[in-house]
């Protein structure tokens, strides 16, 4: 079963423990990076383009439960008083 994937508007929430904030995220990526390679050889990535990602797994932290994730509102970032 996929993992829905958050956007903009919604954030994760695990079903089991109402956990909102902490998740480990399995994830299959390629990816093509530009690399530069200093004088010593010491390589760091400048330029990176996701060509694809897939969600493999999400974990809660909380309560060690696995893709038991729901999409929920993200609150509004203007308080109302």
């Amino acid at each position: 079963m996929p993992v829905p994937r958050p956007n903009e508007g919604t954030r994760w929430r695990c079903t089991m423990c109402g956990n909102l904030t902490r998740f480990d995220v399995t994830r299959s990526s390629k990816v093509v990076e530009y690399v530069h390679l200093d004088l010593a050889g010491e390589p760091r990535v400048e330029e990176r383009e996701v060509l694809s990602e897939t969600i493999e797994a999400v974990r809660c932290r909380w309560c060690n439960a696995v893709d038991q994730v729901e999409l929920v509102e993200r609150p509004s970032s203007s308080a109302q008083v």
